[in-house]
């Protein structure tokens, strides 16, 4: 059997498959499942394109962004952007993706789109080097700022094992709804920061993350009500290491990939594969998946997912 039948074999029977990029590496791509039948698709992969037109056919398939966002809401979208950092260091989130998600939310019918980041480095700072306030505000979206305690509201997680209450900023609060667009990259604490660590830029008090068993507190704070009607994650350039700013170009791989799900928990589950494809990251060292499917968040099984991969 030639190559190309293989691997259309190994599609058709469901199994995940492995591509080579045109940088040489091999990285992860979850083959197509539940193609030409109606089932709504749970997770799409994309590889191979820019932020925008990756975006552009994830959301597509997912059923378009107006099956999530609806007319007058109000929408916050949370990038990661905490760190002084240029795009091509890729310690933030790509700012042409949260531009494209900003004007996706307005066209959906959206009355407001606010961007936020509780950051690590001066917000100032990071929000301009980041390329992410520019991108947002061109799209029509309010940037608003994390770096003070008055910004943020106490909301009790009844769920949580460690965590039982956090302050919240005021934009994820009393938004409709929420989207949350991390970038995928390695941390030195938590392994690998994804969709749900993610969650740490919407605190105030993220000391106790760290105090308190920062893999259980991840999952815990993921328990918050108010769910993101969409994870988004970046992974148009990917920091393989010395995470999770970079410390130069050296440590970023350009991986041209996208994920987008409903599904925390998988979303991540299928992200931290494609990352292990760049270097060696089993699951049970990101253990706040585990945490979080044992929480009831999602599930680590893709196999039981309605899973579509796009190779641009």
């Amino acid at each position: 059997m030639d190559r190309r039948k293989f691997l259309k074999a190994l599609a058709v029977a469901g199994a995940a498959v492995t591509i080579k990029s045109k940088g040489g590496m091999d990285i992860l791509a979850q083959t197509v499942k539940g193609s030409g039948n109606a089932k709504p698709v749970d997770l799409v992969a994309v590889m191979g394109g820019d932020p925008v037109t990756m975006f552009r056919r994830a959301i597509t398939e997912m059923g378009g962004m107006s099956k999530f966002i609806k007319k007058g809401w109000k929408v916050t979208v949370k990038p990661n952007i905490g760190w002084d950092k240029t795009p091509e260091l890729a310690g933030n989130t790509n700012p042409q993706l949260v531009g494209e998600i900003v004007r996706q939310c307005f066209a959906a019918g959206a009355s407001e789109v606010t961007v936020f980041d509780h950051t690590c480095d001066d917000w100032m700072k990071c929000y301009k080097n980041s390329g992410i306030e520019n991108a947002a505000k061109a799209a029509g979206a309010k940037v608003v700022p994390a770096h003070e305690e008055s910004y943020y509201r106490s909301v009790s997680l009844p769920d949580g094992k460690a965590l039982k209450d956090a302050k919240v900023h005021q934009a994820i609060l009393d938004s409709d709804a929420w989207i949350n667009v991390p970038v995928l990259k390695h941390h030195g604490g938590a392994n690998l920061t994804i969709a749900m660590k993610n969650y740490m830029g919407i605190v105030w008090d993220r000391r106790i993350f760290h105090n308190s068993g920062l893999q259980q507190c991840i999952a815990d704070i993921c328990t918050l009500s108010k769910r993101p009607v969409l994870n988004v994650v970046d992974a148009y350039r990917t920091v393989k290491t010395n995470g999770p700013q970079g410390r130069s170009l050296s440590d970023v791989v350009d991986t041209k990939g996208l994920f987008i799900s409903q599904d925390i928990i998988a979303v991540d589950t299928a992200a931290a594969k494609f990352f292990g494809q760049i270097r060696e990251m089993p699951l049970d060292y990101v253990s706040c998946l585990a945490n979080g499917q044992a929480l009831g968040l999602g599930t680590m099984n893709l196999d039981k997912l309605n899973i579509k991969r796009i190779k641009l």
